[in-house]
């Protein structure tokens, strides 16, 4: 299968090797040009469990002069996310696939709005991927799932083929009839702790450690939770705890969310597509969500203080 990766950072760079070791035809875009040079030169490295492999990769810093893909993976930045699709929109042939593996809610929408909700198919991982150095990647592969589906929760043939091309790859993936529901149950893990450890520069060690975070953490997860129910989805966490848990699960005391990653970068957040995203559809669907509302808040205060203080 042709493939693109859209935004191979950490996590493109992870799914893009692991594609590509397995002959899948990949093509990893990515701004930084570092990054494209040393995998085209030396490859990319990946290191799983302590030990470390070489695949061969083809890099760009975009999709200028690519032929048309059977299959693109968006993982840009969720505010880069129209941007990206508009700039690719070249590779986009009459029967390419269109994929969004990010986090939130929304992105779905706005590719479909560039390329048509036809081409769109959706889907969430728990594969995860830190940036050691330009095409040195931390991977984690093992255990981690991946779950895909048709936006309307169909189960067609073309996403069954996508599936299969990633099983082979070792990359644990299941089509889904219920994907809304599991996209939103991934939404719910974000909400729990990305926010907080944003506001208050703490990774997992400390924040489990403060009762008052935690209670935080399950109202923002009850808001959402009850807006997904106004909108009929099916979630499988059935209370806050559950998502609370889940969100630190098999990762260390100082591990850190993207969103705080992103402000120790002075980098803009995706708070707009996760907690934001619950604010507005509660809006919506006449849910209040006064929690989400104050993180959101914090979050934007944080990031234009980083601005503003330069």
């Amino acid at each position: 299968m042709k493939i693109c990766i859209l935004g191979s950072g950490a996590l493109g760079s992870t799914i893009g090797g692991q594609l590509a070791e397995a002959g899948s035809q990949v093509t990893l875009v990515r701004r930084s040009l570092e990054h494209v040079q040393v995998m085209n030169t030396k490859g990319l490295t990946l290191r799983e469990h302590g030990r470390e492999r070489t695949v061969k990769v083809h890099a760009a810093t975009s999709c200028e002069g690519m032929e048309p893909v059977d299959l693109m993976i968006v993982l840009v930045k969720s505010y880069h996310t129209r941007e990206a699709i508009e700039n690719a929109h070249s590779i986009v042939g009459e029967d390419t696939m269109v994929m969004s593996l990010q986090n939130g809610l929304g992105n779905e929408e706005i590719i479909a709005e560039v390329v048509g909700k036809e081409r769109v198919l959706v889907g969430r991982t728990y594969v995860g991927g830190v940036m050691l150095n330009p095409g040195h990647v931390n991977a984690g592969t093992v255990g981690k799932e991946t779950y895909i589906g048709e936006m309307d929760g169909r189960i067609s043939e073309r996403v069954n083929r996508v599936a299969e091309v990633f099983n082979h790859a070792g990359l644990a993936t299941a089509v889904s009839s219920n994907i809304m529901g599991i996209i939103w149950d991934k939404l719910l893990i974000n909400i729990a702790t990305g926010a907080l450890c944003t506001i208050t520069r703490l990774p997992y060690g400390g924040l489990y450690k403060m009762p008052q975070l935690m209670e935080t953490a399950l109202e923002a997860v009850a808001e959402g939770m009850a807006v997904a129910k106004a909108m009929g989805v099916q979630l499988s966490i059935r209370e806050p705890k559950e998502a609370w848990f889940k969100a630190s699960e098999g990762l260390p005391d100082d591990f850190k969310p993207s969103m705080l990653q992103s402000i120790e970068q002075r980098m803009p957040t995706e708070i707009d597509f996760i907690n934001g995203s619950v604010v507005r559809l509660g809006e919506k669907w006449g849910v209040p969500t006064p929690v989400n509302k104050t993180l959101v808040a914090s979050v934007k205060g944080i990031e234009y203080g980083l601005q503003y203080l330069k």
